[in-house]
């Protein structure tokens, strides 16, 4: 039992992790990832396990698994300015990594159908827009949730760039799915036990590619017995951006110019803060990766060099660790050059936190 690559200690060792297996490969959801501490989205009590690479679930809540989130961003090709459903949107923590990419002239909708997870989801999205430093380092397409089943979405509802279905989709539902893209869109779901990946070349054409052998739990059918009448879940209006907020935009952008310049005048760039205590990770290949019942199991093929590779692996991560020795004390924290700019500005204190989202220190 367990994920496809080694557990983290903190959330930059589990994404080199996942790089290291070649699960995230572009710069992109590389940053995504980067950006948005797994553990915030776990309850406190749990949060010992969020950098595992395994599925959690509590309740009505679930988190997959990183390597299968990481997977998914990659095979959407996300790009800034598309809009993208997400449907069984759960915690918001792929809407939300989704979010950084697409920009504020990007869609972000979801569909979840219990309504204390969209409660959860709403409390994680705000504690990361008011606290998260990473927040500034992006201009950010915000996730709206509405409660519903999945598979009663109104008929007359805007068709999405990009979907994605969190549950095991049936494949009497995949035609239902489908027509949820735009031409030129991109349709990932767990389909007859793989994730896969449905290109709309056409009003009628489509390219299909199996990406992993999965196993998710099934779509929840929808239940008509009390009134036996579809309840349609009728998703966010897209909504025009008010001019207070595309000013917010347009200044929190030529600002950050500034900053650039100002640093590339310097010779500072800006760059990631160094992180420590980077482990060599072998890789392995995976056969299978299994979502049942509360887990993820992973068979692992293990390759016939393995075995002999031993020795040199300990070797090697001895050295690097005697390499690392000396610079393993904590950095400092990254500084915010957003906001000190933004609070140095000769505005009134209430122009300064609008232009802030009124984030918290």
């Amino acid at each position: 039992m367990g994920g496809a690559v080694s557990a983290g200690e903190d959330n930059d060792e589990l994404i080199d992790n996942l790089k290291e297996a070649q699960y995230i490969r572009t710069e992109l959801v590389e940053q995504a990832f980067r950006a948005i501490d797994r553990a915030d989205y776990y309850l406190e009590e749990f949060k010992d396990n969020a950098y595992k690479d395994l599925a959690w679930k509590h309740g009505n809540i679930h988190l997959s698994a990183p390597c299968i989130y990481s997977e998914v961003m990659e095979a959407l090709d996300l790009q800034p300015g598309l809009s993208f459903l997400n449907l069984g949107s759960g915690t918001g923590y792929l809407s939300s990594m989704v979010g950084l990419i697409l920009g504020p002239f990007g869609v972000n909708h979801g569909v979840e159908l219990h309504s204390d997870v969209i409660e959860y989801a709403k409390q994680k999205l705000d504690f990361f827009i008011k606290t998260n430093d990473s927040f500034d380092k992006f201009e950010f397409c915000e996730p709206s949730f509405v409660t519903g089943n999945c598979l009663e979405i109104s008929p007359d509802c805007t068709q999405y760039d990009r979907v994605y279905c969190g549950a095991g989709v049936q494949k009497e539902h995949e035609d239902y799915m489908k027509n949820l893209l735009k031409v030129g869109g991109i349709l990932v779901m767990p389909l007859e036990e793989k994730l896969t990946k449905i290109t709309r070349t056409g009003p009628s054409a489509w390219e299909t590619k199996k990406i992993l052998a999965v196993s998710f739990a099934p779509l929840i059918q929808p239940n008509h017995a009390d009134s036996g009448k579809s309840r349609l879940v009728h998703l966010p209006p897209v909504a025009v951006r008010s001019l207070q907020d595309l000013a917010r935009i347009a200044i929190r952008g030529t600002i950050k110019k500034i900053i650039h310049q100002e640093t590339m005048r310097n010779g500072n760039g800006l760059k990631n803060p160094p992180r420590f205590k980077r482990r060599r990770v072998r890789r392995r290949r995976m056969e299978t990766i299994v979502f049942l019942d509360k887990e993820v199991f992973a068979s692992r093929i293990s390759s016939p060099s393995d075995d002999n590779n031993n020795s040199d692996d300990v070797e090697e991560e001895r050295h690097e660790e005697e390499e690392t020795k000396p610079s393993e004390l904590k950095p400092d924290p990254p500084v915010n050059f957003l906001r000190e700019k933004v609070l140095s500005l000769p505005l009134p204190d209430p122009l300064k936190y609008y232009l802030l989202y009124y984030r918290e220190k």
